[in-house]
């Protein structure tokens, strides 16, 4: 069997100029990176301003387990059955991080034969905007440190400074550190840490910029620190946006890839889904709007992490609105879900399926509480009895929800026919999407409670002093009037990793609450969050290499 490099490897892909002209960009309009990825030009897109939108369709899935539930695996391969169904479709998706690609492995160009290339570049450096993010978010940082070194003017608390660097790659040795040790002259002593990069703020900012202009008045607004008298101090009170904006401008252009089968795909931006709102550029999915009669994106996590986001902070944001949306599950998902044990599911042992679907029911029950319609897509295995995939049938049905089986990691586009006609079915259906809050209006612990007991069901939320403090400050800035983004474990519906299926009586514990003034949502932290994760025992970096010739070896 081919790994995923292999099979990307021996790929053909077209020249990214014909890429663009299927879908009516310009050569002249298109700024290469090699051959095979390009970004579109502000002009370009610029121009597509009046043309009318196409439809839009959100691919989540169920809690995350162990195996893994293909989810971006799916969206390819979606986006590559289209066109043999006779429908124009354009794909898009985040960029990875470099921390998971050495880390636990895995990517985030799909994998099989539903896979978006050129896969090694992607999942390396790619085009670069990774880097610009890091080299801006930093670029801040050494300035907030020269003004303490150079007199603090503004009266900035050492203490309370509230922006960390950030670097793409897990290293758990700096997320707590010192600065400034070594003498007068290394500057001003205080305590620091790192963040990966996907947890920057900076690109949460990115991804949620409507243009070059609201970039750099979010940027400005980044809340960096408070002063020894407890007033805000903004970014551009260090007159740093200018210069972060001139780091960032080619970032913000969205990036022109193709899958196997050379469907074109957008790829932009890549914020964490938990402590951000984990989908893809504002940019690239309006763009593909006006450039397809379908975009297929997907947000990270399950439906309670990725989706909610999507829905609740990416649509209010960007005035976006889906007209399906697709759940990725698996038979083996929902066995684990069920009580099965990782080294037994793939098993035949439908009454731990039965007793696994309330899990893909909760999420089911949640998508459709948003007013539009759902479309349940099983990731087929070869391990998946027909008595099994007739009880999610079943379960599905009974439901409301359609459900069609996918088979694009074996099969392409080919093997997503049947999923990608329901699709289609599905956003002819009424829709009348709609939050489950309003961000404009309603307190920030309010706008909590209903995401916890509306998504999660949980009976309530309890906070810590610290949060309560932290909520009063924010609502004094204005934090009131913005959507809220809880960070959460990926595993459970509830804060508590252990607690599968759909769990009830529980309360979620907020910790803490941070202000993310610039990219314009408020953070809730629940668990134990890590914002700059670690290494494995066994990274998967140590099974990467490059042979004689220059290739890539052992990623994935």
């Amino acid at each position: 069997m081919l790994s995923d490099i292999q099979i990307a490897q021996q790929a053909t892909a077209k020249p990214i100029t014909e890429i663009a002209a299927s879908i009516g960009i310009p050569l002249e309009e298109l700024e290469p990176y090699g051959r095979t990825k390009a970004k579109i030009s502000e002009s370009f897109i610029r121009s597509m301003a009046d043309r009318p939108d196409g439809k839009l369709v959100l691919v989540t899935a169920i809690n995350p387990t162990p195996m893994g539930e293909g989810k971006t695996t799916t969206t390819v391969g979606i986006g590559e059955a289209m066109p043999l169904i006779g429908k124009k479709a354009i794909i898009a998706l985040r960029e990875p991080s470099l921390g998971p690609v050495f880390g636990i492995k895995g990517g985030a160009a799909g994998g099989g034969y539903a896979q978006v290339i050129p896969m090694e570049d992607i999942n390396l450096h790619f085009t670069g905007d990774m880097h610009a993010i890091t080299a801006a978010n930093n670029l801040l940082c050494a300035l907030l440190d020269n003004h303490l070194q150079q007199g603090n003017t503004l009266g900035i608390d050492p203490r309370r400074i509230l922006f960390k660097r950030c670097m793409d790659m897990n290293d758990r040795a700096l997320r707590n550190i010192v600065v400034g040790l070594g003498g007068k002259m290394n500057g001003v002593p205080r305590e620091d840490g790192f963040n990966i990069t996907v947890a920057s703020e900076i690109m949460a900012i990115l991804c949620l910029a409507a243009d070059l202009p609201d970039l750099k008045a979010r940027l400005g607004r980044i809340l960096v620190a408070y002063t020894y008298s407890g007033e805000p101090v903004y970014a551009r009170q260090l007159q740093a946006e200018g210069a972060m904006t001139a780091l960032l401008k080619d970032a913000l252009k969205p990036n022109l890839v193709q899958t196997l089968e050379n469907t074109p795909c957008l790829m932009h931006g890549g914020p964490f889904a938990n402590i951000a709102h984990g989908c893809n550029s504002v940019r690239a999915t309006k763009l593909a709007l006006k450039l397809a009669d379908y975009t297929i994106t997907e947000a990270g996590f399950g439906s309670d992490l990725g989706a909610e986001k999507f829905l609740d902070i990416k649509c209010q944001t960007a005035g976006l609105a889906p007209s399906c949306i697709v759940l990725v599950a698996t038979v083996r998902a929902l066995k684990y879900n069920g009580g099965v044990a990782k080294a037994d599911v793939a098993q035949p042992n439908v009454e731990a399926l039965k007793a696994g679907l309330c899990n893909l029911g909760a999420h089911i029950d949640n998508m459709q509480k948003y007013g539009v319609p759902v479309v349940v897509a099983i990731n087929r295995f070869l391990s998946d009895s027909d008595e099994e995939l007739s009880a999610i049938e079943e379960y599905c049905t009974a439901r409301g929800a359609d459900f069609a089986l996918s088979e694009v990691f074996a099969k392409g586009g080919e093997g997503g026919k049947a999923l990608a006609e329901k699709i289609v079915a599905a956003c002819e259906k009424p829709s009348a999407f709609h939050p489950i809050y309003d961000a404009a209006s309603g307190t920030i612990e309010s706008k909590i409670e209903t995401i916890a007991k509306t998504i999660y069901g949980a009976d309530g939320v309890s906070y810590t002093a610290s949060a309560r403090k932290a909520m009063k400050d924010i609502a004094a800035l204005g934090g009131d009037s913005l959507p809220v983004c809880i960070a959460k474990t990926q595993y459970s519906l509830s804060d508590d990793q252990k607690k599968l299926g759909r769990p009830t009586g529980f309360t979620i514990t907020v910790r803490d609450v941070r202000l993310s003034n610039g990219a314009g949502f408020v953070v809730a932290l629940t668990g134990d969050i890590m914002t700059m994760p670690g290494l494995p025992k066994a990274p998967a970096a140590a099974l990467i290499d490059v042979d004689e010739a220059g290739n890539i070896q052992g990623l994935f």
